[in-house]
């Protein structure tokens, strides 16, 4: 334009100012107004709310504010789009007491809204859940005059829904009709799309019915939503119903339908069905999607299918279906699982050369792998990683690097926790598990009992683990009436002690060389039907041997050869047969 000797006019402003605040390069947008004001072209009411609306996306209320100052001092007057684009900004930035700030401000001044601001404002206070408020604002406004639409209650239903108060998302369509409007697909999909969410199919199917009665046709995402609920229920037959009666009424199922029936299929390990319905789908001229292979691959690794899982990889590769970052997560935790972590961190270069960056979830799943075979230094050279890449770690990644890092040391637990508490991670059950057994197994009852406490204090219920190590800690240390306290509080707050706590009190016990006290726990764990570990057994019965306890001992030989065939290895049995 320069170089033809143009002269940028106030349309020209206007579209760059609004192209620069969509993708939100405010630098170049303030350099585009000083040469404005160089240039002398007057600002408009269309570039205020251009600017408006790239600060409000980009969640800088501050600087929203101060355009509608500047507006206002030139002689501007904000109409209800300006206001519309300030609600919708306080909403993304999760700020109800600024959208009601900014609403009791136009109310002081007079300014009625319209039904399109004020529905922006009634969306707004629901997604803050103020949906009461909402509801009030919307009998204000009906009194001065607005004319309700359809958008406005469907808002206030959606938002009882959303907070679960269904009755009142009832009452809300009533006062709908009481206004003479009808409603229509949104509404009842809203309510019937909750009730699903809840389990409760029966009351769905009633508003389906009540529905059909008002003249409103149920549509295709009313139906995909009934095969949702059903899917979440496990009542797979009555998906292939629905299936099939939206063929027969001419409505054809879509790539929603049928991946919310593969997605529960894959949850209910029911891999072949999924497997069925995808073929089914594909031969009906419904293309499969990224999200519907990755149900398939997810499903297939929670099942420890690898094979299969990387069977529907290679056909996403086949079909040009760019795999996401979902898809690499999942197989990676997949091969975790299975103990094949090098074949999973392998992973990590195909998601960056697919364009993709490993997350938390990656990493997470990665560290779980190595720790669960004792690769301490591993989980801690993954955890400095991601830590360099940026990535904030989550208590899921703590959980299974405390427990991995025991063995290197209380010092070294203790800086992983303290820079967990750093970045506002507030320990959860298994953080004080994985600290509490560390202490006891490092020989420091103490803090052991200190940090348990403090998770009771925090509202935390201690759990089987906790007490295994508190007993654990307890008989190292040789305190014998502690640990009985210990069983008699378990059983008192319902937790029966099973296999692995009766393993560590009859170990404990021969550790301390009282095999009677160890015969005795023995005695109430085999009548509470369970046995010994076989290292377990064969130090007791030789402990028994040495104390002149002959008869016990052949007790304990009689009785877990007859119980103890199915527990042992073959070359366990022989040796008791040989006792």
């Amino acid at each position: 334009m320069c170089q033809r000797k143009l002269v940028p006019t106030r349309v020209t402003y206007n579209t760059l100012v609004d192209g620069y605040c969509k993708v939100g390069e405010f630098e170049k947008v303030s350099a585009l107004r000083e040469r404005m004001k160089r240039d002398k072209v007057e600002v408009s009411l269309v570039m205020f709310n251009s600017l408006l609306g790239g600060f409000c996306k980009a969640k800088r209320m501050e600087e929203a504010k101060s355009i509608c100052k500047e507006m206002e001092a030139l002689g501007f007057d904000p109409d209800g789009f300006t206001y519309s684009m300030l609600f919708d900004g306080y909403s993304k930035c999760g700020d109800g007491e600024g959208v009601m700030a900014l609403y009791e401000e136009l109310s002081g001044r007079g300014f009625r809204i319209n039904s399109y601001t004020c529905s922006i404002l009634l969306n707004a206070l629901c997604k803050e859940g103020k949906v009461e408020i909402a509801e009030e604002i919307v009998g204000k406004e009906i009194e001065n005059g607005l004319v309700p639409d359809k958008v406005m209650f469907n808002t206030i239903v959606s938002g009882y829904c959303r907070t679960g108060d269904l009755n009142k998302a009832i009452l809300a369509i009533q006062q709908m009709e009481n206004h003479g409007l009808a409603p229509n697909c949104i509404t009842f999909n809203t309510l019937i799309d909750k009730f699903c969410e809840l389990g409760e199919m029966e009351k769905a199917e009633e508003w389906v019915k009540r529905m059909l009665e008002k003249g409103v046709s149920p549509n295709v995402k009313t139906n995909n939503t009934l095969i949702d609920g059903y899917g979440r229920m496990g009542h797979f037959d009555k998906c292939f119903q629905i299936l099939e009666e939206m063929e027969n009424s001419g409505m054809k199922p879509n790539v929603v339908s049928y991946g919310s029936l593969i997605n529960w299929l894959c949850k209910d390990c029911k891999l072949l069905e999924a497997e069925i319905v995808l073929k089914d789908m594909e031969n009906r001229g419904v293309l499969p999607n990224a999200q519907i292979y990755n149900m398939l691959i997810d499903g297939s690794c929670t099942m420890g299918r690898i094979k299969d899982a990387f069977k529907f990889f290679d056909e996403m590769v086949k079909r040009e279906m760019g795999p996401t970052l979902v898809t690499f997560n999942a197989l990676i935790n997949g091969l975790c699982k299975k103990g094949r972590v090098m074949e999973a961190e392998d992973m990590l270069p195909q998601i960056t050369s697919s364009g993709l960056n490993p997350d938390v979830i990656t990493y997470n799943s990665l560290i779980s792998g190595y720790s669960s075979l004792g690769s301490s230094q591993k989980c801690l050279e993954l955890y400095e990683n991601m830590k360099k890449l940026g990535i904030k770690p989550s208590l899921r990644t703590y959980h299974p690097l405390l427990s991995g890092c025991i063995r290197e040391g209380i010092v070294a637990v203790e800086k992983l926790f303290n820079e967990m508490l750093q970045i506002n991670l507030v320990p959860d059950l298994l953080v004080y598990n994985a600290l509490i057994h560390c202490y006891a197994e490092h020989g420091d009852v103490q803090k052991a009992l200190v940090l348990h406490s403090e998770m009771v204090d925090q509202g935390i219920c201690p759990d089987k683990m906790t007490y295994n190590s508190l007993i654990f800690g307890h008989l190292r240390e040789g305190k014998l009436s502690e640990v009985k306290e210990l069983v008699n509080d378990m059983k008192v707050k319902g937790l029966i002690p099973k296999a692995d706590t009766y393993n560590i009190l009859v170990k404990g016990y021969c550790n301390l060389k009282d095999f009677g006290g160890a015969y005795i726990w023995y005695r109430e764990m085999f009548e509470n039907g369970f046995i010994p570990s076989f290292c377990i057994y064969n130090e007791l019965t030789n402990g028994l041997k040495q104390e002149g306890k002959l008869k016990e001992a052949q007790i304990l030989c009689s009785e877990i050869s007859i119980v103890g065939k199915d527990a042992w290895t073959n070359e366990d049995q022989s040796a008791v047969a040989k006792m």
